[in-house]
């Protein structure tokens, strides 16, 4: 990549088949919601996109060897991650992951909340029994509460649902944390199931992502790791990702339990992945840099508006914010009539609290905070 890339571009998403903006079609509202960025996909990504159209073939796709080994030499540049090719198996997003994992896996299922709102549907879909076990915040650090999590243990347990870096509250998990969580799954005889969609979003500089199933032998053989370039690439919408399973008999009851209800993944999204992680090193250095602006722009105002609290962001686009000072019983509805759309804390198990998007361009997240500051000096 030679062109430093142009994150301050303002595009134009209003009017056409965008989710994040037809929410508040026709209203003066800027979306800090879904998480999608505002950024125009890398140029390596748009590149392989037009290439691939130009075949003018669009049959059924299947991920070809070139593909295969871009995602095995990501992972091992990255993450120090060796896998073998038969691990991989490929998902039109991590959303059916999720839900292929709760039908997979037999018995009851735990999670930790707040946290990314299909954590809690997926079970419900699937018929089966979730335990939710609230995640603990010590002056605004986020950390979890081994001792609930004991006692929530029930003798149908089977899955713990893992968000790793964590949506909503933007944490990147330690090794004596995942090393404790490890020790927990061990002990009660867990398959996890970890959300990983975030790992390339580690904004904290000296913090390095640790997949879950690179901690030790056990943890691998108990693991369906859930990975996709879409968040750090912001190309969800090409609906590409894939499982890492090392277990052979527990990927084949994933793959049983995708028969008849899981689509091939879309040629383009195929394409698009492979560019991803095969020329786009450089693209992803400098989005970082600038979300990490965004993030330090949203920490500073935000510790400046009376009523709301946020901690530390140490990984994702995505700021977790107290309202409750607020004293309103709709924090979100609140902001949305003073023109910023956030995601209610409700979606994600815990009334009271905010999700904002900063992976936007500096100009729109400083009106969304200007507007912010505003309702509450007229409050």
């Amino acid at each position: 990549m030679n062109a430093v890339p142009d994150f301050d571009r303002v595009p134009n998403l209003a009017g056409g088949d965008s989710v994040k903006w037809n929410r508040y079609a026709g209203r003066d509202i800027l979306p800090l919601w879904v998480a999608d960025m505002d950024f125009p996909a890398p140029p390596p990504v748009l590149t392989a996109l037009q290439a691939r159209v130009a075949q003018g073939h669009f049959g059924y796709a299947e991920p070809r060897p070139a593909l295969i080994e871009a995602v095995r030499d990501h992972l091992r540049r990255h993450y120090d991650w060796r896998i073998e090719d038969d691990w991989l198996v490929w998902l039109p997003g991590l959303v059916s992951g999720l839900n292929v994992a709760c039908r997979a896996v037999e018995g009851g299922i735990l999670t930790a909340t707040p946290v990314y709102p299909p954590f809690l549907s997926a079970p419900r879909l699937s018929g089966r029994p979730l335990g939710c076990v609230p995640l603990r915040c010590d002056a605004g650090h986020w950390t979890w509460d081994f001792a609930a999590l004991e006692a929530a243990i029930r003798p149908d347990s089977r899955l713990f649902l893992l968000c790793h870096p964590h949506n909503p509250v933007g944490r990147a998990w330690d090794d004596d944390e995942l090393a404790a969580l490890a020790g927990f799954a061990r002990r009660h005889d867990l398959i996890v199931c970890a959300d990983e969609i975030h790992c390339g979003l580690i904004l904290d500089t000296h913090r390095r992502h640790r997949p879950w199933a690179t901690l030790n032998a056990d943890a691998a053989r108990r693991s369906i790791t859930l990975m996709a370039p879409s968040k750090t690439y912001n190309i969800p919408g090409l609906g590409c990702a894939f499982a890492v399973i090392p277990e052979a008999a527990l990927r084949r009851r994933f793959q049983r339990a995708m028969q008849g209800i899981v689509p091939h993944v879309n040629a383009l999204g195929l394409a698009a992945c492979e560019a991803a992680y095969r020329e786009c090193d450089d693209w992803r250095a400098a989005l970082l840099d600038y979300l990490r602006g965004n993030r330090a722009r949203v920490q500073t105002a935000v510790a400046a508006m009376p009523g709301l609290a946020m901690g530390p962001v140490e990984a994702t686009y995505l700021a977790w914010i107290d309202a409750r000072g607020l004293s309103r019983d709709d924090p979100a509805a609140f902001f949305e009539a003073a023109g910023v759309g956030l995601s209610d804390g409700t979606d994600f198990g815990l009334p009271g609290w905010l999700r904002l998007n900063f992976g936007c361009p500096r100009a729109t997240l400083e009106a969304a905070l200007a507007r912010m500051r505003t309702a509450l000096s007229e409050a």
